[in-house]
């Protein structure tokens, strides 16, 4: 009898588990330290509030998923991945060295630089990393492989925001510590892909088309020549829209509902990174090991339900005035703060039941020839949910002054409007159609 391996002990999965792993981590370690050393103050030449600089190293690092990821996903077919991957793992290390000087130098511009261009690494690498997934593991071995890679990836972001503000905080203003850290994380990055496989080159001739712009509505319009996989597509970023709508309140959820300190904002991101991990997991184990959409109902139920939850949860804290209450105070100031911890925690492990299927049948629904370029159209129209995600929470916040916790209700019923027409839609589609994995 064969004897059954493990995704994480193979040669084939495990180095590009860990490079992708490090470039998570590194890029969360980084965007986490700039946001503090812009808050609390460590660079001298800000012109601009601490607000604005926020929200510019955020669009910073989105814009080049709208600029270079169509011409990337046309590289990552054209070329040899593994190649690729080592390339742009020593280019991660050049753009650390940057960010290191911006550091040492307390030069705002140059740690923005160095955003930009984790940005466009992470842009790059993208279309790579997926595209590769369906070459390396066997057709049963997808599921398994996604969600590894989503349980990993979570708990990356989780480490990389933890380890970002506690180098900071214990360095006393001395930012050769996390210079030290980021180019570490970018060096062990690289020594991991040294160990990815080789993989087959397309046989297709593929000019690239270095027209940016260009590239983008050109590869869209072929990801919207592919019904199925532009349907997976919309529910991979309505996710992103949903996430980036959470994700982005619960600091002010954090001070203005709870009456938190920044703590207490760590510990929310904690239960909902630990809960995409457990429900990534699980959904291999409950859905089994083939492409199927069995796990998507359950998630996309739990984000309505469980979004309603939150909404209520908020409702029964009670109002506080004086200091902000820390960790502590969380578990000993009644049942309706545990409420919403376990809110938080039930919507991340409905986002892993969700995104993790979508993923693998995205990969195994595109094209071989065009799959990198899939994953590139994915990464545009990602991006283009989470601008409209913020555009969406400023004008229920900002403009028209309502309470996160309508807030929150109003993306609960558009996740169950959105997610009862995508199941529908999905449902026949996937019927009529085959699996274009490889052998």
């Amino acid at each position: 009898m064969e004897k059954k391996e493990h995704l994480l002990g193979s040669r084939r999965f495990l180095p590009m588990f860990l490079t992708q792993f490090f470039g998570a981590l590194n890029d969360n370690v980084y965007k986490q330290s700039l946001l503090l050393v812009i808050t609390y103050g460590f660079i001298q030449q800000q012109t601009a509030s601490v607000s604005t600089l926020n929200n510019l190293a955020a669009l910073l690092f989105i814009l080049p998923y709208f600029i270079f990821s169509a011409t990337a996903g046309q590289i990552a077919d054209k070329y040899e991945r593994s190649f690729l991957i080592r390339n742009i793992k020593l280019l991660e290390i050049v753009i650390m060295l940057i960010g290191s000087a911006g550091f040492m130098l307390g030069n705002l511009w140059l740690l923005l630089t160095a955003l930009f261009l984790m940005g466009t690494h992470s842009a790059f690498f993208g279309p790579i990393k997926y595209a590769i997934l369906p070459e390396i593991l066997k057709p049963n071995e997808l599921m398994s492989g996604n969600a590894l890679f989503q349980s990993g990836t979570s708990i990356a972001i989780l480490i990389g925001m933890i380890l970002g503000g506690v180098v900071i905080s214990n360095s006393a203003g001395n930012l050769l510590w996390i210079s030290l850290t980021v180019v570490s994380i970018a060096v062990i990055g690289y020594l991991c892909s040294r160990f990815i496989l080789k993989q087959e080159t397309n046989k297709n001739e593929i000019n690239v088309d270095w027209n940016f712009f260009r590239t983008s509505f050109q590869t869209i319009r072929y990801a919207k020549s592919l019904p199925l996989v532009f349907t997976i597509l919309l529910g991979n970023s309505w996710y992103w829209f949903y996430g980036a709508t959470y994700l982005t309140q619960i600091p002010q959820l954090t001070q203005q509902n709870l009456h938190a300190n920044e703590n207490v904002v760590s510990l929310l991101l904690t239960f909902f990174s630990v809960g995409i991990g457990v429900g990534s997991l699980l959904c291999r184990k409950i859905g089994g090991s083939e492409v199927n959409i069995k796990m998507v109902p359950i998630g996309a139920v739990g984000l309505t339900v469980f979004a309603l939850y939150l909404a209520a949860s908020l409702s029964f804290i009670p109002e506080r005035t004086g200091d902000f209450i820390g960790i502590a105070d969380m578990f000993s100031s009644g049942m309706s703060y545990y409420h919403v911890m376990v809110a938080v925690t039930l919507l991340g492990i409905s986002g892993g039941f969700y995104i993790v299927p979508l993923y693998a049948m995205m990969q195994a629904y595109s094209p071989r020839s065009h799959r990198a370029r899939v994953v590139a159209a994915n990464n545009i129209l990602n991006a283009v949910f989470m601008v409209s995600s913020a555009i969406f929470s400023i004008l229920i916040l900002s403009v028209l002054k309502i309470d996160i916790k309508i807030l929150f209700s109003i993306t609960a019923i558009l996740s169950a409007l959105f997610t009862t027409w995508l199941l529908f839609r999905l449902k026949p589609m996937l019927k009529n159609e085959k699996i274009a994995l490889e052998d």
